[in-house]
């Protein structure tokens, strides 16, 4: 067989293999884009009517997917509710990390890093969209449906505290704050950037930058009262007298 007659063979069956190849391409494109279709159509209607007042037809409505397109996908309610959150819960951890890389290293211009740091966790975190999501689904949801909610508790808010753990006995060895425990002042910390939102965002509200700078800067001026280093006292001062009256 001539090489110009092997060419012609090879070529035709590329040409019979390539419209499956792109089929599966195709096939698969589509179906990714439809799961994510009906997470973000569950997303909303979970949002806004609650787990047990969400109808997979509604879902199915908002997506526009069939019914069965979604049992399909996810078989029962239950189900799409657990792949919703975790779905929600992975696009915040990966910004909860994102904020976390810009934790201070060092005790210069200690506060106003720290109050920095505050305000890019509060208003990438707290009140972005999907801290808001999980904060409401666990409002409303959390007490009735606690076991929907097991992988957000593992895998959630523990991630938080835990790396602020670490990152907070960074600066106590470098000598910038005075702990004695990391957890508890990890947790502490946490408590003290919502203090002054929560009321707020209670209710979905959204701070302004100005109020998100004010709640930050309190936060840290309480943190460091309580867990700062004191500062070194001055070894050349002469000690003051007080002035006795004859």
């Amino acid at each position: 067989m001539s090489k110009r007659s092997r060419r012609l063979i090879f070529a035709r069956m590329k040409d019979r293999m390539t419209p499956a190849s792109r089929m599966t391409g195709h096939t698969q494109r589509g179906q990714c884009a439809k799961r994510m279709s009906i997470l973000d159509a569950a997303a909303d209607v979970f949002c806004r009517q609650g787990f047990a007042a969400a109808s997979i037809d509604e879902i199915a409505a908002v997506a526009c997917v069939s019914r069965q397109t979604i049992y399909n996908h996810y078989r029962e309610k239950e189900t799409l509710f657990v792949a919703v959150v975790e779905d929600v819960m992975n696009r915040a951890n990966a910004m909860l990390f994102s904020v976390l890389s810009a934790f201070p290293d060092n005790a210069v211009n200690l506060e106003d890093d720290l109050t920095a740091f505050v305000v890019r966790l509060n208003k990438n975190c707290l009140c972005n969209h999907d801290g808001k999501f999980l904060r409401k689904l666990v409002q409303t949801e959390g007490e009735r449906y606690p076991h929907l909610f097991e992988s957000w508790r593992q895998h959630g808010p523990g991630k938080l505290t835990t790396a602020l753990a670490a990152l907070l006995a960074r600066l106590a060895q470098k000598g910038a704050l005075v702990i004695d425990d990391f957890d508890v002042a990890a947790r502490q910390f946490v408590a003290l950037a919502n203090a002054d939102l929560q009321m707020m965002t209670l209710f979905g509200g959204t701070p302004t930058d100005a109020e998100l700078e004010k709640a930050a800067r309190n936060a840290v001026r309480t943190f460091l009262r309580a867990y700062g280093q004191p500062p070194a006292e001055n070894a050349g001062a002469q000690p003051q007298l007080a002035a006795v009256s004859g």
